[in-house]
């Protein structure tokens, strides 16, 4: 906890007080003191009671009930819940009536019924709401009665009537952020406080802004953060800092992003030495330089650990003064690096590397779409405005190209998977802030040349911290389990595919011969899709796991310390290596840090990523509104035993309902297909489907499809 929620806990442990008091007895800025109240208020550290707060349930210390799991609510619907268990050991199924009021993430305390409806399944009620989750976002909409109440997002059916107060000139349909303000035993005697107004769930961007508040997403900085920040208004390096470092600046060295980017922190370089090889240099932004352990703008970054990307928006881990500006590799402007030197031999096998502190120049600010233009150049283009921008870097170009198709070679030779995936890019009116196109993210050769080059860098990284045997951060990537391939092995022969794997868990050869195999076939979706499923989760670990999916003894990521911690963290390890520092006084300083950031870095990675596709999903939908009526050609990309979903040519997504498929009830195989018993008429994973768009739901970011019989 901060010092000031400190000070208000032990204020209201004395005696109950209302805001006006607290603000007198703490002396401190209303509008800080506000905020700091309502987040205490929505992590159950205090509560209110008749315009007084006192302390919340988070406060109480509950001794453990021997018969009860610790878990967390994590889905809620009117008539039931699901828990996870905090032991990891699944989730348990909770009836409306045993929900006692629990809402999404509240951590609580589950027993178990000794018999379940369902023979052999988890199932139980809850005794205690230990720590409550008070903050969501919702709807507007009425309530049974006619009053006006409050929908919370992922609560289908699930409403609290609004406190009068702060709902003044809020609407039926408004996104708003609310706080539950009461609890009761029942879901319908909740009351709760709207605290923020977003506007209409007609609009993807106000529905944007409510999942981040639902989410707990900080977007503005603390003022000590932004104190430490201004430091670095129109900074430009330290001499003296430079003069202590190699000097890179004679070395043609610049950068290759999208066009949008500002946050700028790889740079590259690129030689042929005279027995064949290369020397490859990845030059990274060095931002352990400025972001300092224990400082504000540290502790910060660590409860961020990674930048939020959304629509045309983004949430970065550090302020802009270091994401964009000393810290972004800007072209023509000196700037602090971590760099990579590495050599290649001629057939692009790295034969050593060795990290060094720099100081470098960017030449120019690449894009990926004209360096590929440049690689590949179009029969009759006039490329002479881009080779004088690119001037003082062209002739690397050829030998980046060079290099990237030999280590594609070695890459596809040890087994790396390939699995097609398509991205969409939002394109949004800047005046209006809606969707207005949606075209599907090409992969040229200078995205998968850097995407290769990055790699080598990680690899390196996670190489010198695993061999010198200091803390590190890893990026681990484990092998499958036997229960995801026997579900794969069902998908490969509902396809047709008899795959014969020597052991239980295929090679990753293995695996990539079939998606070879299956590339550009009708069976390709469901193939790819399959072993992409049966995949685990890539994650941050302390211990060098391996990188199943790549083949890789060794990866951490170490090419974007401005967007995410775990590179940052394992920037100032390798730091204290090129000091001397001695293995054993690393580990006595970053043993716990190593372990703490992996585990911070894989939760916020995931809450990023959900929070990114789910408002990815929100702009769909916000087009497609645009378009209802209209007939398209799609591909079946999922099927469950209530419909399929179909997916459009720029990567939207839709709901055909089973009903409108068959005239009996469907017989779903596997995930892969699914049979008409009444007619013989079939669908399976990558057909194509003739479909009109029936409907479209901001708020849920759903679109539904009407199947358009050929």
């Amino acid at each position: 906890m901060t010092p000031l929620q400190k000070s208000i806990l032990s204020a209201v442990k004395r005696r109950p007080m209302t805001l006006r008091e607290l603000q007198n007895n703490l002396q401190v800025d209303n509008s800080r003191l506000r905020t700091t109240v309502s987040a205490m208020v929505a992590t159950g550290h205090l509560s209110v009671r008749n315009g007084t707060y006192v302390p919340g349930f988070a406060t109480y210390q509950n001794e453990a009930n021997p018969n009860t799991i610790p878990c967390t609510l994590v889905k809620l619907a009117a008539r039931f819940g699901f828990a996870s268990r905090d032991d990891g050991q699944g989730d348990i199924f909770i009836p409306g009536r045993a929900l006692h009021g629990a809402m999404p993430q509240d951590k609580i305390d589950v027993r178990l019924f000794d018999h379940p409806r369902v023979e052999g399944s988890s199932e139980g009620e809850v005794v205690e709401v230990k720590v409550p989750n008070n903050r969501f976002a919702g709807t507007v909409c009425l309530s049974d009665d006619g009053r006006l109440a409050v929908e919370p997002d992922g609560c289908r059916d699930v409403k609290f009537l609004l406190a009068k107060q702060g709902s003044e000139g809020v609407h039926i349909g408004d996104k708003v952020g609310i706080l539950i303000t009461h609890r009761g035993q029942r879901h319908s005697d909740h009351r709760a406080a709207v605290v923020e107004k977003f506007g209409s769930s007609d609009r993807a961007a106000e529905c944007a802004k409510a999942i981040l508040y639902g989410r707990n997403v900080r977007q503005e900085f603390p003022p000590e953060v932004l104190a430490e920040a201004h430091a670095y208004d129109n900074a430009v390096i330290d001499p003296t800092e430079a003069a202590h470092r190699m000097d890179l600046r004679a070395i043609p060295i610049f950068t290759i992003d999208s066009a949008e980017t500002k946050d700028i922190d790889d740079a590259i370089s690129l030689q042929k030495l005279e027995d064949g090889g290369y020397e490859l240099g990845v030059h990274i932004a060095d931002v352990s330089h400025y972001v300092r352990p224990g400082s504000a703008l540290d502790n910060e970054a660590f409860e961020r650990a990674t930048s939020i990307y959304y629509a045309d928006k983004v949430i970065p881990m550090l302020p802009t003064q270091l994401s964009n500006g000393i810290c972004s590799l800007n072209p023509e402007e000196d700037r602090l690096a971590f760099s990579c030197l590495m050599r290649l031999d001629s057939e692009g096998d790295i034969h050593g590397y060795h990290f060094v502190k720099t100081v470098i120049r960017s030449r120019v600010k690449g894009v990926y779409k004209e360096i590929n233009a440049l690689i590949e150049p179009e029969e009759g283009a006039d490329l002479t405005e881009l080779k004088d921008k690119y001037a003082a870097v062209l002739e690397q170009l050829p030998l980046m190209e060079e290099l990237y198709r030999k280590r594609l070679a070695l890459r596809r030779k040890r087994g790396a998977m390939e699995i097609e995936s398509d991205e969409a890019k939002l394109v949004i009116d800047p005046e209006s802030g809606r969707c207005v196109d949606i075209v599907k993210r090409g992969r040229g050769t200078s995205e998968c040349m850097i995407e290769e080059f990055m790699l080598l860098a990680n690899q390196c990284a996670a190489n010198a911290g695993r061999t010198n045997k200091v803390p590190f951060v890893y990026r681990v990537h484990e092998a499958p389990d036997a229960e995801k391939m026997e579900k794969l092995s069902a998908t490969l022969l509902a396809c047709g595919l008899n795959a014969k794997f020597k052991n239980p868990i295929p090679t990753q050869l293995e695996l990539a011969a079939l998606l070879d195999e299956t590339r550009g076939q009708p069976i390709q979706t469901p193939v790819h899709t399959g072993i992409l499923r049966s995949m685990q989760k890539a994650r941050y670990a302390p211990q060098p796991l391996g990188h199943y999916g790549l083949v890789l003894s060794d990866y951490a990521h170490f090419t974007s310390p401005i967007r995410r911690y775990p590179d940052l963290a394992i920037h100032r390890i390798l730091s204290e290596m090129l000091l001397g520092a001695s293995a054993d006084r690393i580990s006595k300083d970053f043993n716990e840090f190593a372990q703490r950031a992996s585990e911070q870095s894989s939760k916020k990675e995931v809450d990023a990523v959900r929070i990114e596709r789910d408002v990815e999903d929100l702009y769909k939908a916000e087009y497609m509104h645009e378009h209802l009526g209209e007939v398209y050609t799609g591909t079946v990309a999922g099927i469950t035993p209530r419909g399929v979903f179909v997916e459009l040519e720029n990567t939207v997504e839709g709901f055909v309902p089973a009903a409108q498929l068959c005239k009996g009830e469907a017989q779903v195989v596997d995930g892969v297909s699914m049979l008409d018993p009444l007619t013989g008429r079939s669908w399976m994973l990558g057909t194509s489907m003739k479909i009109r768009v029936a409907a479209s739901d901001v708020a849920l970011g759903r679109i539904d499809f009407e199947y358009m019989v050929e």
